[in-house]
This record gives structure tokens, C-alpha cells and sequence, in this order.
């Protein structure tokens, strides 16, 4: 089954330091959705059509980050009838890196194949614990520098207003029945903001952004890029204030784009 590439981007590193305070205060909250349509398929994939759309919100908790998500793809094939997917996620995170829950259920041509829920805590400076609830009681250990999705947005955009081209961490989203994943991202040069543009949440800067997927024990060295292959890639024109224009979710023997119909802000929340 297709799995979503949560859009919350993936690396929750436990953020310090006034660079990181810095990213997390532009982050807008708000809510998106984006069309899902086919942008290429591999010759033998039988897949000739795909078509759907992605509803994500991120808000601001005061102490975290609430998101939601909803993706529901149908993939049209050459010699078997059209499939339909639905995956939709539901997370809280701490702003401090440490404390996340999750619950996500996947559906296929209307019945649930997955109803994922949990926990994982990520204390600081140690290795962490992803602890699933349903289908049934698992424990999976995370690494000490691992990230949940909110943060790395945040890790992302501090990175490319460092100037940095990669960044490589460990990120776990409770997608799956199982530990981190490896997140390797290769981020471009920034383009300008557009005063010009209509709606304020579009105005920013930008960057394109490349991230590939592997399992845990993979790893990826810049040295070596390239030589390892991805379960998945997705790439992405990230906003300085979190909001991506654009997005490209590949599976390998075909991907999906997403275009970006409606972007609104959330209001800002009243912490005390």
C-alpha cells in the first residue's frame, strides 16, 4: 500500500539555541489543501492515471504542535480496476522535542487496513521509546538524536537559512508499525519572496527541497548520497514560515504531484 509522506516534513530534533527559537516563532499555523494528480509513471508500473487531494493543518498549542491530515489518492491501472486510498493522520507534539502521540488509520477501497495509535518520548541527550497501542502493544527504541514531524519543518528551515545544502537525521511519525526512519533532505538555494503575490502567506522566501527516505539502520553519509536507494523520496517548495508551495511525492515506479488550491491562517493561539 502507497504510504503518505507526512507533510509536517519529518525531523523533530529536541530544537536549542536562539536559532532555532527563531525559526519556530515564523512558523505560521495554518491550513492547506493541495490536488493530487499523477506526474509520472514507469513503464510496466500498470499505473496510468492518479488523481485526489491532501488536507493538511498544522496549529499551534502553545506548549505544541497539533496537526492533522487527510490523503486520499485513487490510482487508475492498465489491467485491474481503479484503487482508492485514504490515509489520515492525527499528532500532538511538544514544542521541546520530547513528547508525541499519534493516531493514523489507512484505508483501501473503503475498508480499514490500518488503525495505528501511540506514544514516543525523546528525552533529551538519550535514546527514546516509540510505544504502539493498537493493532497491538509494540515497543521500537529511538535513536538520541531522533526528531518528530513539527520539528523538522522547523530543523529544515533553520538549516537553509544557515546555508546549509543537506541534512541527514533520524525522524520517527508513527506512519508505521516501527521505528525511525532516516531522513537525508538536499536543500537548494533560497528564492526570493514575491511582494506581489496575493495572498500573504505566499510571500516569503522559499526553498526547494529534495528528501529521501530509508530505514533506520540505512543511514545516509553525504559522501556516499546516492548509492543507497530510498523507499521513497518527496520534494518539496518549503516557505520560511512552514507553509509548502509545492509538493512531489515519489514511490519509486511513479509519483504524484501536489498543486496548492487553498492556503489559510490559523488563529493564533491564546496561551497564557
Amino acid at each position: 500500500m502507497v504510504r503518505a509522506v507526512f507533510v509536517s516534513f519529518s525531523i523533530v530534533v529536541a530544537l536549542t539555541g536562539a536559532g532555532a527559537a527563531s525559526a519556530a516563532s515564523s512558523i505560521q499555523p495554518h491550513r492547506a489543501i493541495y490536488e493530487l494528480a499523477l506526474d509520472r509513471s514507469q513503464s510496466g508500473s500498470g499505473i496510468i492515471g492518479a488523481g485526489g487531494q491532501l488536507y493538511f493543518e498544522w496549529a499551534d498549542t502553545c506548549d505544541g504542535w497539533a496537526v492533522e491530515q487527510r490523503y486520499k489518492l485513487r490510482l487508475s491501472y492498465t489491467d485491474a480496476d481503479d484503487s482508492d486510498l485514504q490515509i489520515s493522520l492525527v499528532s500532538w507534539e511538544a514544542k521541546n522535542g520530547q513528547r508525541y502521540r499519534f493516531e493514523v488509520k489507512k484505508m483501501s477501497n473503503g475498508e480499514i487496513d490500518e488503525d495505528i495509535r501511540g506514544t514516543a518520548q525523546a528525552p533529551k541527550g538519550k535514546r527514546g521509546l516509540a510505544r504502539f497501542t493498537n493493532p497491538e502493544a509494540a515497543r521500537f527504541p529511538l535513536p538520541k538524536d531522533v526528531m518528530f514531524p513539527s520539528a523538522h519543518t522547523i530543523a529544515l528551515i533553520d538549516a537553509a537559512k544557515a546555508g546549509q545544502v543537506f541534512l541527514s537525521r533520524p525522524v520517527f511519525d508513527g506512519g508505521s508499525v516501527e521505528g525511525a526512519t532516516q531522513v537525508s533532505a538536499a536543500i537548494g538555494l533560497a528564492r526570493p519572496g514575491n511582494p506581489k503575490e496575493a495572498n500573504p502567506l505566499l510571500k516569503g522566501r522559499s526553498w526547494s527541497m529534495r528528501m529521501a527516505f530509508f530505514p533506520e539502520s540505512t543511514g545516509v553519509d553525504p559522501q556516499t548520497l546516492g548509492e543507497e536507494q530510498p523507499d521513497y523520496e518527496l520534494g518539496t517548495d518549503l516557505l520560511e514560515n512552514g507553509v509548502s508551495r509545492t509538493m512531489t511525492l515519489d514511490y519509486g515506479q511513479f509519483a504524484v504531484r501536489a498543486k496548492l488550491l487553498k492556503v489559510e491562517p490559523l488563529a493564533a493561539a491564546k496561551c497564557s
